[in-house]
Formats: C-alpha cells, sequence, structure tokens
C-alpha cells in the first residue's frame, strides 16, 4: 500500500511538472497601426469626413498577436497648430472622434498641413513659393495612443487635411 501511495504522489507531480512547467503566456507589447494614407510613419485624415481604420495589435510573450481594438481605450493629444497658426481643436466627438472599433473621422474643416516653400531659379529670377507639386509638411497633428490592460501603445500622428491649405497651388491638404 505504501509503495502505491508514493509511486501515485510521484505520478502526480511529473504531471503536473510536465503540463505547466514553461507554458505560461503573457502580454509584451502593443503595436498601434493604420491603413490611413501615411506620410513618413504619420497618417492623415484626408477629405471632409475622411477616416483611418486603427488597428491595436497585442503582443504576447509565446510569438502570438491578438486584435484587441475593440477593447481599447483611446488617448488623443493635440500637437501644433493648423495650417493658419489657430490652435488644434481639442479632440472630441465633435471634432476627430473614434468609434469602438478604432475608426477614427475628421469632422472639423481644418488642415494640420502646409506645403513647402522652395525657391526655384538663382540670381534676380529666382522666386520663392509654394513647392508644386506640393511638398507635405506637418503644422500639427494628433498624436494617439491605445491602452489594453494596463499597456499603453507606442504613438502614432495623425493628421488632418479635411480643409483646403492656404498656400497649396494644388488644392487639397496633405497626402493623399
Amino acid at each position: 500500500m505504501k509503495r502505491t501511495s508514493v509511486l501515485t504522489l510521484l505520478l502526480a507531480a511529473i504531471a503536473l511538472l510536465t503540463t505547466s512547467c514553461g507554458t505560461s503566456d503573457y502580454l509584451e507589447s502593443l503595436t498601434l497601426t493604420s491603413n490611413g494614407a501615411t506620410a513618413g510613419g504619420f497618417f492623415n485624415l484626408a477629405g471632409v469626413d475622411g477616416t483611418i481604420q486603427l488597428v491595436l495589435t497585442a503582443n504576447y510573450h509565446s510569438g502570438k498577436t491578438v486584435d484587441v481594438t475593440n477593447n481599447a481605450i483611446w488617448t488623443v493629444v493635440p500637437e501644433g497648430a493648423t495650417d493658419t497658426g489657430a490652435a488644434l481643436p481639442a479632440y472630441g466627438p465633435n471634432t476627430v472622434p473614434i468609434s469602438s472599433t478604432g475608426l477614427m473621422t475628421g469632422i472639423v474643416p481644418i488642415c494640420t498641413w502646409t506645403d513647402a516653400i522652395v525657391t526655384t531659379g538663382t540670381g534676380s529670377s529666382a522666386t520663392t513659393g509654394p513647392a508644386n507639386p506640393p511638398i507635405w509638411e506637418y503644422t500639427g497633428y494628433y498624436q494617439v495612443t491605445a491602452t489594453y490592460r494596463n499597456f499603453t501603445s507606442q504613438p502614432v500622428g495623425v493628421g488632418v487635411g479635411v480643409a483646403a491649405s492656404i498656400n497649396s497651388p494644388a488644392g487639397g491638404c496633405g497626402p493623399t
């Protein structure tokens, strides 16, 4: 009877060790991406009611990735100004809202891009003016991060091109 008890305990211990040792998986990081127009890693809400789909991916220790967009808590901070120099409107439901599914929409008619000023020609025939075709530069953007299970993603910049740029001879605002 004693040998059976010891053998049973030994087998139970081995079973516990082999089924749980080294198999715990845990969240390591988050990655925030988008399918919108991009210029050097920044995104653009282009045109009236322009949208970009933000996607938050949870990266686990095992290498597994899971889309957790619908469970994200979004944080948005205005940085810089519009192309006219005015302060960017605060983030909210009437400016650049983000839905619970990660869809960001540009509502307020602003432009956070400017066409670079370039000089063409030389000497007395040199002229300075907006580049044509445009060379877009940020004047401001909305910095977006997402939080899930006490982890926060890297920030992404989202420019808004919902109004025409004040200095672009080609019209529009920002990359399309």
